[in-house]
């Protein structure tokens, strides 16, 4: 029974970090999108912020294959 619980403490903690990371995943969104529309843009930070928001889609990613596991059929 222990293991059954490891697992779903386990796959909780998952759950939340997938919810964290989609949205600051959405907020990096808004934040490229603001700074296109502005007539003054820091490039480097732009980099940086779309730089962070594949990192995070790579996370994301990852952790929906440790939830969701593809199953050969």
């Amino acid at each position: 029974m222990s293991d059954e619980s490891d697992l779903q403490k386990e796959q909780d903690a998952l759950r939340k970090k997938l919810e964290d990371l989609t949205l600051e995943h959405r907020d990096l969104d808004e934040l490229l999108s603001i700074a296109t529309s502005s007539p003054s843009v820091d490039m480097l930070k732009f980099q940086r912020i779309k730089k962070r928001k594949l990192a995070i889609k790579d996370e994301i990613r990852k952790i929906h294959a440790r939830i969701l596991p593809d199953i050969i059929a």
